[in-house]
């Protein structure tokens, strides 16, 4: 019986030996695998450079503002008011260079005639709150836009305007 517990026992450690080299290896390959792959990706996801393209950026030109003389107006008065309203406001126009900047300037008086004749039908209600300064800047914008042609200017701009 010994004998055949010793034959039995060395049969089975003769068949241990080679499947548990198998399993061996193949932890082993698995181990290194899962290593290689955890390098790479740590690597490609913080050791990595990132590729940015070479966008060229344009140049960005900043605008030239042209000051108008101070504009004084008396506003239309409501049916029943005696008493004088008057607006003052400092207005300056953005222009995108100054070869318009130049260019505007000869017709300046051109300017300064559409901008009176649309203030004085103003009548102080039309400027109550920032929506009717709003507006006002839309049309005194059109307006010179108008006068100026074929040249554009991009914003009316108010340095300062009064009511009273």
């Amino acid at each position: 019986m010994a004998d055949k517990k010793e034959e039995g026992g060395a049969d089975g450690e003769g068949n241990a030996a080679p499947k548990s080299k198998k399993k061996l290896i193949i932890i082993a390959a698995a181990a290194l695998l899962v290593l290689g792959g955890g390098g790479g990706a740590g690597w490609f996801f913080f050791l990595k450079k990132p590729h940015v393209e070479e966008v060229p950026v344009a140049k960005i030109i900043p605008p030239v503002f042209v000051d108008l003389p101070d504009l004084l107006v008396n506003l239309t008065s409501p049916a029943g008011d005696n008493r004088a309203r008057y607006l003052k406001a400092k207005v300056v126009l953005e222009v995108t260079d100054q070869k318009i900047s130049d260019e505007i300037k000869p017709v300046m008086p051109r300017v300064m005639d559409a901008f009176q004749t649309f203030l004085r039908e103003m009548r102080p209600s039309d400027l109550e709150g920032s929506a009717g300064l709003y507006r006002l800047r839309d049309e005194l914008t059109r307006r010179v836009n108008l006068a100026v042609a074929p040249n554009k200017v991009n914003a009316v701009l108010f340095k300062e305007i009064i009511v009273q």
